[in-house]
């Protein structure tokens, strides 16, 4: 039986998968697309790929980055309490007393992160949050000795916190961050295959690997595809909060639609299609300024061999390197949908070069 698009995207957010050990969630995308994709394969490092009409040209990149943040067991005590360094852009003022599970050679363990109640804090260490090699992992043994048969130096950590559905058509989940961005490409390359005898350029999505510890599989693909055009999926903030400062970070908010970035590394001529695009498709889209670069995979794809023509949309997303980071599905639907009209819309051949 073949697996919704609503079901895939939640298999997917459950699946563990930190910087550097994504093979778990690589699973999940290449068994969703391999329904209808022409050809999928995988690289030496993991990243994914399926090809939708391998000989139409031009040749556009869907792509999204499947990993997430993480910890990494870096030291076991003589108690058997684990210590740990953060994979990617770990907020650590969230680390103490959440639950989270150890991914071991031998299957799952669950822990907590432990913390010095409050009641034995003092009144100056209230508001102070500790360095990280200073916060732990506790499984509930009693010895060094007992960890170990349990988990090793090296082995990755992950928040236990699950998918949410929410009201208004929200969920919640650890890691949308940017497994949505995966989806979003799997989804795209879906939707374009329901209409391929109208495609006239071949299409790659892509699930990248280690864009939290540093664009990594971003750099691969876009050396490795070379494509024509490059649409990027990651994450954007929402700034449609009470604490979030709009002259500052921008006006985005949940439910109106995907996020065309402006300036920098994206291109104004596929800025101005996919505007049209949406347009033409009833896609509501919005903005957003990023003048010096986007903060995601298109910042290394658009330089590849020479450069490629690249934009970042984003997906507005509340609460982001959180365990409770949150999307509007319809926003996430309309990003998908915005990537089949454009390669649908792409006229045999064409090319997106500015003019000088």
């Amino acid at each position: 039986m073949k697996t919704t698009p609503y079901e895939f995207l939640k298999t997917l957010l459950e699946t563990p998968s930190p910087s550097g050990f994504e093979t778990r969630g690589q699973k999940v995308w290449v068994d969703y697309v391999s329904q209808f994709a022409d050809s999928v394969e995988t690289d030496a490092y993991g990243n994914a790929f399926a090809t939708l009409n391998p000989e139409g040209d031009p040749t556009i990149l869907f792509s999204g980055h499947v990993d997430e943040l993480g910890l990494m067991v870096s030291f076991i005590s003589e108690e058997g309490f684990l210590y740990f360094k953060g994979i990617g852009g770990v907020d650590r003022t969230l680390i103490r007393g959440q639950r989270v599970t150890v991914h071991g050679a031998d299957g799952p363990v669950p822990g907590v992160t432990g913390l010095l109640a409050i009641h034995l804090q003092e009144p100056d260490d209230r508001n102070k949050v500790p360095e990280m090699h200073l916060m732990y992992v506790d499984l509930g043994v009693g010895s060094r000795e007992e960890a170990e048969k349990l988990v090793r130096i090296g082995d990755p950590v992950t928040y236990s916190a699950g998918f949410q559905e929410l009201a208004g058509g929200k969920f919640a989940a650890r890691g949308c961050d940017n497994r949505i961005g995966a989806w979003a490409a799997a989804e795209g390359l879906r939707l374009a295959s329901r209409k391929a005898k109208k495609l006239k350029c071949r299409i790659v999505a892509v699930s990248t690997i280690q864009e939290e510890n540093g664009l990594y599989g971003a750099a691969m693909a876009g050396y490795r595809v070379h494509p024509d055009v490059a649409l990027v999926v990651d994450v954007t903030h929402a700034t449609d909060i009470p604490n979030c400062s709009k002259p500052k970070h921008g006006d985005v908010a949940m439910g109106k639609g995907p996020v065309l970035s402006l300036g920098s590394v994206n291109h104004p001529v596929v800025n101005s299609r996919l505007r049209e695009v949406g347009k033409k498709e009833g896609i509501p889209l919005q903005s957003e300024a990023n003048p010096r670069w986007s903060g995601t995979d298109a910042d290394e794809i658009f330089k590849q061999k020479g450069g490629i023509p690249t934009v970042s949309l984003g997906v507005p997303n509340r609460y982001m390197h959180s365990p409770v980071e949150m999307i509007q599905f319809s926003d996430l639907e309309q990003t998908a949908e915005l990537l089949a009209a454009f390669a649908l819309n792409v006229k045999a051949g064409e090319r997106f070069g500015v003019k000088i």
